[in-house]
């Protein structure tokens, strides 16, 4: 017997990026300490206050079915953040809640696209893009943002592969590349949207981690609320990774058709978790920004390092819990960098190219390990990186 093409499919025939990070976790397994820079992992864990209303609720009796769409007064809430941060008149008509950034993603482009509809997407990347574009029976196509650019998409790049697509998926500020779309690049993207009819799927969920300049939804702008999916989520404003809990925000009409297939798939998200969202909610930007500073100090620590030295680049990251590292100069690809790195003094970065064509001689460091053990390693891979020069 035999699996679907679609889900034999998902990985396209290819990697999946992430052999430098499963090779780094079987060192660990095997008693090697490694320093691990690799995924988007907070290094604090959700916050008691938060558990102890998950647990209290739970305990209270809220573990039955939870209305699918998500409950009405965390919608309330949703809609409420999403509309003070974009500017955008939001109901909880426009909101459903999902089990996770990735669960919102896959059900975004089922709801847009057809099967084999092409669909686009910026390369840099995050690491599931292609396979869940894949998943939801669409056909990936990436459009390269040049690190000349700094990893800012032309919108002439993007309308040269437009034709026939039906979406566009974004993200702002930007895993990868930590960069922070400027209002003229997503301008550029609401026009191409609007004049070849593409759906914009626009991934926020690192909306809370910004360093340098402002976040702006492209659903903010004119034209773009009736074709635009805002995906959201709490593992990152609110350390709740592992809760599983996100948002898709748009058009009414669609809510609707996302209603109907979590009904066929998810049946909604878990009551207690609702109630401790909508409670992290309650505590506003305030604690949100507590979360997101150990990050902004790390990017600090990190330029201070950078700046000491001529070998490797930054990529100017206005956000997010990431840097893009150019590490060309010691004519080495991402991963061979990272796997020498690894092997030398045991700290695991993500190559490049484990992200797209468009970021290979590049690696990425994620700032999610406590600040001085940060500091060595930075210090450690700038030294080792001119070592190869």
């Amino acid at each position: 017997m035999q699996a679907s093409k679609r889900i034999s499919n998902i990985l396209g025939g290819g990697s999946d990026g992430w052999e430098v990070f499963l090779r780094a976790r079987q060192m660990i397994a095997s008693g090697t300490p490694v320093t691990e820079l690799t995924i988007g992992e907070h290094d604090i864990r959700t916050a008691a206050p938060i558990l102890q209303e998950m647990h209290r609720t739970a305990m209270a009796g809220h573990t039955g079915y939870a209305a699918v769409p998500g409950i009405d007064s965390l919608r309330d809430a949703v809609a409420a953040r999403v509309q003070a941060q974009s500017g955008v008149p939001t109901t909880r008509g426009n909101v459903i809640i999902t089990p996770g950034g990735q669960a919102a993603l896959f059900a975004a482009h089922s709801a847009v696209l057809d099967p084999g509809d092409t669909a686009l997407y910026i390369d840099p990347y995050y690491a599931t893009y292609p396979g869940t574009l894949r998943a939801a029976s669409g056909t990936p196509v990436a459009v390269q943002a040049r690190a000349s650019d700094a990893f800012q998409p032309r919108a002439a790049d993007i309308a040269a592969l437009a034709a026939g697509a039906k979406s566009l998926l974004v993200n702002s500020p930007n895993n990868p590349t930590g960069v922070v779309y400027s209002r003229e690049t997503l301008q550029g993207i609401a026009e191409v949207c609007q004049t070849h009819d593409l759906w914009l799927i626009s991934d926020e969920v690192y909306d809370t981690q910004i360093w340098e300049g402002a976040h702006l939804s492209p659903r903010a702008l004119d034209g773009m609320a009736e074709r635009t999916l805002v995906v959201g989520s709490m593992s990152k404003s609110h350390a709740m990774t592992g809760s599983r809990i996100g948002w898709i925000v748009g058009p009414e009409d669609m809510i609707e058709h996302l209603t109907n297939l979590a009904t066929h798939t998810t049946y909604g998200v878990a009551g207690f978790i609702q109630d401790a969202a909508l409670f992290a909610l309650a505590q506003g930007p305030d604690f949100e920004t507590q979360i997101a500073e150990p990050f902004r100090r790390r990017r600090d620590i990190a330029l201070d390092i950078l700046r000491a030295q001529n070998v490797v680049k930054s990529v100017p990251n206005g956000g997010a819990m990431y840097m893009m590292l150019d590490i060309s100069a010691t004519g080495m690809d991402g991963e061979a960098f990272a796997n020498a790195l690894l092997d030398a003094h045991h700290i695991a970065t993500m190559p490049g190219e484990s992200f797209g064509a468009a970021a290979a001689g590049h690696i990425r460091v994620a700032m999610t390990i406590e600040d001085n053990a940060f500091a060595t390693a930075m210090q450690t891979l700038c030294d080792f990186a001119k070592s190869r020069t």
